[in-house]
């Protein structure tokens, strides 16, 4: 096999490397490494998108969910969930407040709740496009038919985030109950980008059963599919589910995928979550050092904030409120990076 970092300047140069390659490099990863890996991700994300960091707004609008996957704390069993639905109204609220501090970006995201027909989103699209046609709408909901999706981008929804979760499907099977489908998911994302969405998926860092093969696994995946977003983050445990004493996934692992995607996909929207700064204090500025060029402030009220909890500690007040803009924006700069105002779109695809 091949130097390690032999292999980094190929994925740099040719974007893309095989399975074992992949494997290969996560296997032999070092402190010495990864800054090697950070070095050319961040000149190549600057190549396309110099210092700037886009801002979503995140709404999460609703915490009921139909699904029971393992790892979530909205999962339908969890019976300590915090249960609540934000309107219209509310939504629009969340909007307003986020349109005047900048943001152009709306990402709606919730469980997968039954109470959310497709004509109640249609409609929240279409009031939140009307309102603000200088705007991208963004929806995160799960998993639903191509009609449902076609009626979404109708009503002018642009861009749709759908984790993969993993692409084996062997280990969906361990992290999903019996009635999800791993052919499903994929057959989702594929009618999302046929109809013309902008496109996110992402896997989980860490996650129960999770083999570096796995992970290889989700790069070739990736190269293939090749999405305009990429969301990954540590798995982090949720008290109240079967996997709650299990291992969380770490930063360090965490970033070093955020190098090799930006290596892979030299124009991918790449955010640095709000899993990554609840695991580490320096977590957001340190993904973005690694080649990740967004993040997703929440737009949410504070009380709908605290009981959307897909996992413990979530960061929900301070500067991941949309109050802390001003103190995210110092933290930005603090790096050397600064955060932009537009609608931040793929700068190709």
């Amino acid at each position: 096999m091949n130097d390690p970092k032999e292999l980094i300047e190929r994925l740099n140069d040719e974007h893309s490397l095989s399975k074992e390659e992949y494997i290969f490099l996560i296997q032999n990863r070092t402190p010495e490494l990864s800054d090697y890996l950070f070095e050319r991700s961040r000149k190549l994300r600057e190549l396309y998108y110099g210092k700037n960091v886009f801002i979503r707004g995140l709404i999460e609008f609703t915490s009921y969910c139909k699904n029971d996957c393992l790892y979530c704390g909205l999962r339908r069993s969890n019976k300590n969930a915090g249960r609540y639905r934000l309107n219209e109204n509310d939504i629009l609220s969340c909007c307003d407040m986020g349109y005047k501090l900048g943001f152009r970006t709306f990402v709606l995201q919730g469980g997968e709740d039954p109470y959310f027909t497709d004509d109640k989103i249609t409609k929240t699209v279409y009031a939140i496009k009307s309102r603000y046609p200088d705007c991208a709408v963004t929806l995160s909901i799960g998993e639903k038919s191509r009609e449902s999706y076609q009626a979404f981008f109708d009503a002018g929804a642009d861009r749709y985030l759908l984790r993969h979760e993993t692409a084996s499907p062997v280990h969906y099977a361990k992290l999903h109950p019996a009635d999800m489908d791993y052919e499903n998911r994929i057959r989702c994302l594929y009618d999302l980008k046929d109809i013309g969405f902008q496109v996110g998926c992402g896997f989980m860092v860490g996650s129960p059963y999770q083999t570096v093969e796995n992970l290889a696994n989700d790069m070739m995946f990736l190269q293939k599919f090749r999405p305009h977003m990429v969301g990954i983050g540590p798995f982090i445990p949720q008290h109240d589910t079967p996997f709650g004493n299990e291992n969380g996934g770490t930063a360090e692992l965490t970033l070093f995928m955020l190098g090799l995607i930006r290596l892979a996909l030299p124009f991918v929207l790449l955010p640095s979550t709000t899993a990554l700064g609840t695991i580490h204090p320096t977590g957001r500025e340190q993904g973005i050092l690694a080649g990740a060029n967004v993040v997703m402030p929440n737009l949410s009220p504070e009380e709908a904030r605290r009981k959307y909890m897909i996992y413990d500690n979530k960061l929900n007040t301070g500067a991941e409120s949309a109050n802390g803009l001003a103190s995210l924006c110092k933290k930005m700069e603090s790096i050397g990076y600064r955060i932009v105002t537009d609608r931040g779109d793929c700068k190709k695809y």
